[in-house]
């Protein structure tokens, strides 16, 4: 698929959620019952770890993995791996990761809450709770309302274009409230809102925004009164204390090279901000399995009722959450990624088992066969193909004539460009819904990311002029005509 295609050039690994957080995959990826045994019992905690020997020892997915189960009969925790730098203290579910993504769930959450104590409306206009004078793009009469925002219907990109991060290992840290208002002041929606999903951290972030401005507090704090106290949940939160600081597994991208942290601001942490660990989420779930009860019952409750259709096969999106239908009921889900982790958690509320995956590792494939595999029997994901070797680039110096000629913007498909420019003597490639990013000449028309495993080949005329790119990256070529 474009998007699929699209997703995998330039600084994937940088901003892998972006999904906070990769694009979200359907836990059945294909129709009908086949993949689903018809009889299937939760794993054991001895065939749980052999999962997970595996996919460390032997796949080199991650360092570190923790699964956690809920059912009838209680909760368990499997865990297996080492952590850094000779760290001998095992791990358990007390272990934190960045939960990505999933912070997306926690939001909407609290949407649903606020909208059960009518201090908002589902169908209320964001602009009504930013301060005064702010634009947000209308199109068709029709303005951005709270539960576009939820159900990734708003017509906003994944990212903002003017994300352009000081530090491309911390993307989000120093995108503040006056860049986000700029970005809205200025966007012009590509569609009706309401119209199709497009799977959006800019959206979600901006509804933890709008609802902590209308609280009048910050999201953090938002967090912990409406969700995490309530719940019970000591654990989840966005700053750490010096105890959660030292249970914080260290992430780790998909060479199991250390990764920077992930830091967030009000515009952006509902998002991606939550860190968490396997006992928190496992309370979380509980509580939605309806083992535990508390004031937000309801909230939970009426969170899955909205559904919007997806680009996702048989899956619908509600409050945050996804919902994939399986021949033999409704699968719960939501997934999250940062720089250095990848996680899942998802409930069958028919069967009332719930399921959480926390890995210190990003990955393309993740952890998201694992958790599906424990909840309903569909199989584990084949091992990746062995790395390429690396490539080595050899960087000549730009020529400004050569690289003012390779400016421009070049269609990789209807809706996704990649735009090239040229400043202070350095290239820059752009991908839409990506910030831009350096790139660096191995040959006059022959550029490389450092970031990440890709090279792209401009394509000149005749005449000299530049005509077309092909990108190139995991074995795929994908070209690009300039457009004016």
């Amino acid at each position: 698929m474009v998007r699929k295609q699209a997703a995998m050039v330039m600084a994937a690994a940088a901003l892998a959620a972006s999904g906070a957080q990769a694009q979200p995959k359907a836990p059945q990826p294909t129709p009908g019952p086949a993949p689903f045994p018809a009889h299937w019992s939760i794993p054991t905690e001895a065939e749980i770890r052999k999962i997970l020997v595996q996919r460390i020892d032997e796949q080199h997915q991650a360092k570190a993995i923790v699964v956690g189960v809920v059912d009838a009969a209680g909760r368990k925790v499997v865990s297996y791996g080492a952590r850094d730098n000779g760290d001998n203290r095992p791990l358990d579910g007390r272990s934190m990761f960045e939960i990505g993504s999933m912070s997306k769930v926690f939001t909407s959450l609290l949407l649903a809450d606020m909208a059960e104590h009518r201090e908002v409306r589902l169908d209320e206009p964001v602009a009504k709770l930013l301060p005064p004078g702010t634009k947000v793009p209308e199109r068709g009469g029709k303005q951005i309302t709270l539960i576009d925002l939820a159900t990734h219907t708003s017509g906003l990109p994944r990212l903002p274009t003017n994300l352009a991060p000081k530090d491309l290992t911390n993307p989000y840290a120093d995108y503040d409230a006056a860049k986000l208002y700029a970005f809205l002041a200025g966007y012009e929606l590509p569609r009706d809102i309401g119209a199709k999903y497009e799977y959006s951290n800019l959206g979600g972030g901006l509804l933890g925004f709008a609802l902590s401005l209308r609280a009048g507090t910050s999201y953090e704090t938002l967090l912990k009164r409406r969700i995490t106290g309530p719940l019970g949940m000591k654990s989840t939160s966005l700053t750490l204390t010096p105890d959660q600081k030292a249970r914080l597994e260290k992430g780790h991208d998909a060479a199991l090279k250390a990764a920077a942290n992930w830091d967030f601001q009000d515009t952006t942490a509902g998002a991606g901000a939550i860190r968490s660990d396997a006992d928190d989420i496992l309370a979380f779930l509980d509580a939605e399995l309806g083992f535990s009860h508390s004031a937000l019952d309801a909230a939970m409750a009426a969170q899955l009722k909205p559904r919007r259709p997806t680009d996702i096969p048989n899956t619908e999106v509600a409050l945050g959450w996804h919902i994939s239908q399986t021949p033999r009921g409704e699968l719960v889900w939501h997934n999250g990624g940062t720089g250095g982790y990848r996680t899942i958690m998802a409930f069958d509320p028919r069967a009332r088992v719930g399921v959480v995956v926390l890995s210190d590792t990003s990955t393309v494939a993740g952890v998201d066969d694992i958790a599906i595999h424990i909840l309903a029997g569909l199989p584990l994901a084949p091992p990746p193909p062995p790395p390429a070797p690396p490539v080595e680039h050899h960087e000549i110096p730009a020529d400004p004539a050569v690289a003012g000629g390779l400016v421009g913007r070049y269609q990789l498909a209807p809706q996704v460009f990649l735009d090239v420019t040229f400043k202070d003597g350095q290239l820059y490639c752009q991908l839409t819904g990506q910030p831009p990013y350096p790139v660096y000449f191995e040959a006059p028309h022959r550029v490389f990311w450092k970031l990440v495993e890709a090279v792209a080949d401009f394509q000149v005329d005749a005449e000299g002029k530049t005509t077309a790119v092909v990108v190139h990256q995991n074995g795929r070529d994908i070209p690009a005509t300039r457009v004016p």
